[in-house]
């Protein structure tokens, strides 16, 4: 509990360290892409890229003011890079702007764990059944995103969330459908094994006290070739109204499901 206060009020900022992650990356040699670009670069060529390469991948699950502050960062050095917002984030002035400096702007779905939450579905079996509901929600939100910023979308990312975890059902589930793929226009997911086999280590960042699992980016330089690194904006920053709007959020909903 106290390292989880400490990490969403107490903590000081971390984006001095991205940036120096960002300046390290280039000078090791490696082309910082967006999953867009790498995934391209795989499909386009039949095989993994043959450089080195660092994507780097942002899930914007709250927080845009810190995740405005990392793409400044990346503007500055020249980043390419993925953000994909959930529906509550969404902002599209910032996903065109994103867009506009050579990055992806995407979303981060989760229509499998808010439909199980709405409805309080509390088996896999009861989730699996409403499918057909759930692949139409999310083909409609997917219209509404791509109506919102101008451009097609062509990579989403799935969201984790405790409904997930509990039913055992994550939402990439939804994209085995290659019908709703081609429907919505996606190329890729950030899970697809297409896509994982050709990354050499695949970093997380954590919370405080960990930070990153399973090793810092810094010391996975020059020890291998194509690495992807996931953050999230909340976690290199603390921003009291984001983390105490979570917290209740994330209550409330537990309560709910609970009841």
């Amino acid at each position: 509990m106290l390292n989880r206060v400490y990490a969403d009020y107490l903590m000081p900022s971390r984006l001095g360290e991205y940036e120096a992650l960002v300046r390290e990356v280039a000078d090791a040699g490696y082309a910082q892409l967006s999953v867009r670009d790498f995934f391209r670069r795989v499909r386009g060529g039949g095989s993994c890229p043959a450089g080195p390469t660092f994507v780097h991948r942002h899930d914007i699950d709250s927080d845009l003011r810190t995740a405005r502050k990392m793409f400044d960062i990346e503007a500055r050095h020249g980043v390419r890079a993925s953000y994909y917002f959930r529906l509550c984030t969404l902002d599209f002035g910032f996903m065109r702007e994103i867009e506009a400096a050579g990055s992806e702007a995407s979303y981060h779905y989760e229509e499998v764990a808010d439909f199980a939450k709405r409805h309080r579905l509390r088996s896999a079996e009861a989730v699996r059944e409403r499918f057909p509901e759930i692949r139409a929600l999310f083909a409609r939100n997917v219209a509404r995103i791509v109506e919102g910023l101008g451009i097609p979308i062509s990579t989403v990312a799935s969201h984790g969330d405790f409904a997930n975890r509990r039913l055992k059902v994550i939402n990439h589930e939804l994209l085995r459908d290659e019908a709703l793929r081609r429907r919505c226009g996606i190329e890729c997911e950030s899970y697809d094994a297409e896509l994982l086999r050709c990354f050499d280590i695949y970093i997380s960042d954590r919370k405080y006290p960990v930070y990153y699992y399973p090793l810092s980016p810094f010391e996975a330089l020059g020890k291998y070739q194509h690495i992807c690194l996931l953050t999230h904006p909340v976690q290199w920053e603390t921003n009291w109204v984001e983390s105490t709007r979570c917290n209740v959020r994330r209550l409330v909903e537990e309560v709910a499901w609970r009841a």
